[in-house]
């Protein structure tokens, strides 16, 4: 093979081009290894005990029932932790097991192991905890314990000709990834531990470990395993500790594996909110002031809401102009479940609010929702209200415009059932069904802010295998089902021109990655990987791969990669330039609704989103189609229901998620303005659909049945229970 035809082969599948997944075939088939299929000679199983309990002081655990069981091997409280009792990604407030009390149902109060797992169940079910129940905090609006207000305060005029004001609420959605909360830890024989884990962050999980496990970070080594998907959920840790304890305890590898019910007690969700809106504009439709008061709901713990609370302020206008702005944006604690990252986290909330407050303010000013977005959308040059100027490509207005052009889908013909609302299981024949179009627009930071020390390493290595070039590349970052792996091969074929790329198994022996989280690691890791392979071209003085490699001898090189610096909001006025990249995406959906039984069908989605540059087309559109599926669940149908506390639908028999029924025809247009401060122009792309497709089909909702629909999920009941058919208007 000659140097131009592997080069040319390598560039087939480089940046720019829909190179196949490595791991696709693997999962279709069912042959991938995910974390929850580890196996080890020798190993033992771990349960844990949870709290059925939001709030209770714990005044006595007896063990002994569990001990006395055949077949347990161990059975540990708080008084076993080896290091520091209390772990947390932003505060160290989340006690590995329960001390003295418990602050949310499910909270992990003791640890079990058994040779086989229903052993473990059995024996952490025989546990006996004596609890003190008492009164819970579950309304986030009588809670006085705030996790952070973020105020931003732009301009003195509050007065307008035209004012809308509006109550809305978000529900807590999970983010329902398919494979449980699953590892395995095997004691090492320096006193250590090796962890092979589903995670989104491998060095923050080390680094959150090591202090409870009383070990040297470097004695507890983290290996990535098969992950089942995360959207958030991962970036906390679930068994990690626990799975480590009971290893090192028993110096025998420990499996543990949720299942799907302590799967959604295991994890954070996404903060429910209440937000009050007010916004005030000329009779022509441009803003003059917004006012707005968001409350999140944190739940029991920290975790990562001080982040969240940050982009609900500071995204809590949208991609708009608005000279006037008082917004309090309030974290709090609760006794209901943590909350923590979920897909947009903070600025979805506030997207389904700001989004409502325009189709408001569009029909006040006898505008349609076009026309008033277009009217005040930002571009580049303006400023968001954090003072932040936007000094790359936001071209809202032509996007807006491009998506009003897209064909609108056919309307309804004939009496398919499978083409109405609720399908072949409903009773309707159409009689009663509604057609409805809506709009939405969402803008999401990208990578970390607010001062984040926000980076990634790559370590890139050229060699001879075989008489041909060969690159591997390594680096912490999480494949979590985005396709990262994949475009980390597609960057090193790009740079090198070498056709065969590995991408070692992610793990803790290389510099941090950060977390897949916030749109980032196309940006941060790939912009590692970029300079890396950059590093190591270099070395190659000007000679092809093979060339230079027959005369250097392999060559490796590691590289960090940061993205320019941001700043913390101010804590008084929300000002600075608090963020690295942002993203835009617009939709319109089209439903139909049958009015009586209050069930909705999502005819079709239509998006535009802006992705600077477009490094892989075929993962792209599936991360748009994604995360439009995330925004529809959201809208219509995902909700974790808490009641005093208590969660009343922990599986996916009650807890509902879009399935390939549920998701419509997309027609995507993607635009490619490239952010000159990015890695190849790229902007990140998986957040941005999740925000702007929940209020466009809410906004169709709404047009299809004249009901304000003030609360997403929108339920049947919300729908039907107002509908008269005596005179086919709503009351």
């Amino acid at each position: 093979m000659t140097e131009t035809s592997t080069g040319t082969r390598a560039a087939a599948w480089g940046v720019g081009a829909s190179a196949p997944r490595p791991d696709a075939t693997l999962k279709v088939t069912g042959e991938f290894a995910y974390a929850s299929d580890l196996w080890l000679d020798g190993m033992v199983w771990g349960v844990t005990l949870r709290s059925p309990h939001p709030s209770a002081w714990i005044r006595s655990i007896d063990l002994g029932p569990a001990l006395a069981m055949p077949g347990v091997l161990a059975a540990l409280t708080h008084e076993d932790v080896p290091g520091e009792k209390f772990y947390g990604l932003d505060v160290k407030d989340q006690p590995v097991l329960a001390v003295d009390q418990v602050r949310y149902q499910g909270e992990p109060v003791a640890l079990v192991a058994a040779d086989h797992p229903e052993t473990a169940r059995r024996a952490a079910a025989a546990i006996v905890v004596d609890y003190e129940v008492r009164p819970a905090v579950t309304d986030p609006r009588e809670s006085r314990d705030v996790v952070r207000h973020q105020p931003v305060r732009v301009g003195d005029t509050f007065e307008a000709e035209v004012v809308v004001t509006g109550e809305y609420e978000v529900g807590m959605q999970d983010q329902a990834f398919l494979g449980p909360e699953s590892g395995l830890a095997v004691p090492a024989e320096d006193g250590g531990v090796d962890l092979y884990i589903a995670t989104q962050w491998l060095h923050v999980d080390r680094d959150q470990l090591a202090p409870c496990l009383g070990l040297p970070p470097e004695k507890v080594r983290l290996t990535l395993s098969g992950v089942g998907g995360a959207f958030g959920a991962r970036e906390d840790l679930s068994m990690q500790v626990h799975a480590c304890m009971l290893a090192l305890r028993l110096d025998r590898p420990v499996k543990i594996v949720y299942g799907r019910e302590e799967s959604f007690f295991g994890h954070v969700h996404r903060h429910p909110a209440r937000m009050r809106y007010e916004h005030g504009a000329t009779r022509d439709g441009r803003l003059v002031y917004v006012k707005a008061d968001i409350l999140l709901d944190g739940g029991a713990y920290c975790s990562s809401s001080p982040a969240v609370v940050g982009n609900a302020a500071s995204l809590g206008v949208g991609p708009y102009e608005v000279p006037n702005v008082r917004i309090d944006a309030t974290g709090v604690y609760t006794n209901n479940p943590p909350c923590g990252a979920m897909r947009g986290f903070g600025a979805v909330q506030a997207c389904y609010a700001y989004e409502s407050q325009m189709d408001r303010l569009a029909e006040a000013c006898g505008l349609s929702p076009v026309e008033i977005r277009v009217r005040n959308a930002i571009s580049q040059g303006s400023s968001l209200i954090t003072g932040q100027v936007i000094d790359s490509p936001a071209p809202l207005a032509a996007m807006l415009r491009e998506l009003e052009a897209m064909p609108m889908p056919m309307e309804r013909s004939g009496s398919d059932l499978r083409g109405l609302p609720g399908g072949v299981s409903q009773t309707t024949h159409g009689e009663s069904v509604r057609r409805g179009v809506g709009y939405g627009v969402g803008i999401k930071n990208i990578c970390f802010s607010e001062g984040f020390d926000d980076y990634s390493t790559a370590r890139v290595r050229a060699e001879l295998v075989g008489g041909e070039p060969h690159v591997t590349v390594h680096t912490a970052a999480a494949e979590v089902g985005q396709g990262l792996v994949t475009i980390q091969a597609q960057i090193a074929r790009t740079e090198l021109g070498v056709e065969h790329v590995t991408v070692a198994t992610a793990d803790t022996t290389v510099g941090s990655a950060g977390s897949s989280s916030a749109s980032r690691q196309s940006y941060v890791t790939g912009g590692a990987v970029k300079a890396a392979c950059e590093a190591v071209r270099a070395r190659f003085e000007g000679l092809p791969a093979r060339e230079a490699l027959e005369k250097f001898g392999p060559v490796e090189e590691t590289r960090e990669y940061r993205h320019r610096p941001t700043y913390p909001m101010h804590p008084e006025t929300g000002q600075g330039d608090s963020h690295t990249q942002l993203a835009l995406c617009v939709h319109r959906a089209v439903v139909d609704v049958d009015v009586e039984l209050g069930l909705v069908k999502v005819v079709e989605l239509a998006a535009v989103q802006d992705v600077g540059r477009i490094l892989n087309p075929s993962a792209l559109e599936g991360q748009i189609h994604g995360g439009s599926a995330q925004g529809l669940g959201l809208a219509l149908m995902e909700e974790i229901q808490v009641r005093d506390g208590r969660v009343l639908n922990p599986s996916f028999t009650d807890y509902l998620i879009p399935t390939i029924l549920d998701m419509p025809p997309m027609r995507l247009r993607v635009l490619e303005n490239p952010d000159p401060a990015a890695p190849y122009g790229l902007r990140g792309a998986g957040e941005p659909p999740t925000l702007s497709s929940t209020p466009a089909i809410a906004a169709a909702v709404r047009a299809a049945t004249g009901r304000e629909l003030t609360r997403v999920p929108i339920r049947p009941e919300d729908i039907a229970l107002f509908w008269d058919r005596s005179d086919d208007a709503v009351r």
